[in-house]
């Protein structure tokens, strides 16, 4: 990795909100515009903790934010995926006017 790999929201540790629901909220904005596709992994706790600059259990704190928002699951062994959008997002799709 090169220095100019910083991340694009930074952390704010004195804001009152806590680290890893900041962090939470960067990868749900990810996920969000789609630079995170579904099915396909996160970056790992270590690698987070790395680029964010934070500790490994925030990383993995902020994984467990994102598994109870329903966006991520889990694979024990294989790491952490997004969660395919289709069936949480899509029901004003599929509700037209009756």
């Amino acid at each position: 990795m090169s220095d100019t790999e910083e991340p694009t929201t930074p952390l704010d540790p004195m804001s009152a909100r806590p680290l890893y629901v900041q962090l939470a909220d960067v990868i749900a904005g990810k996920i969000a515009s789609g630079e995170l596709a579904p099915d396909r992994p996160i970056p790992s706790e270590n690698h987070l903790a790395d680029e964010y600059g934070v500790a490994r259990l925030t990383a993995r704190r902020a994984a467990q934010e994102l598994r109870e928002r329903g966006l991520i699951v889990t694979v024990r062994g294989k790491g952490s995926f997004v969660v395919e959008r289709s069936a949480v997002d899509a029901p004003a799709e599929n509700e037209s006017s009756t």
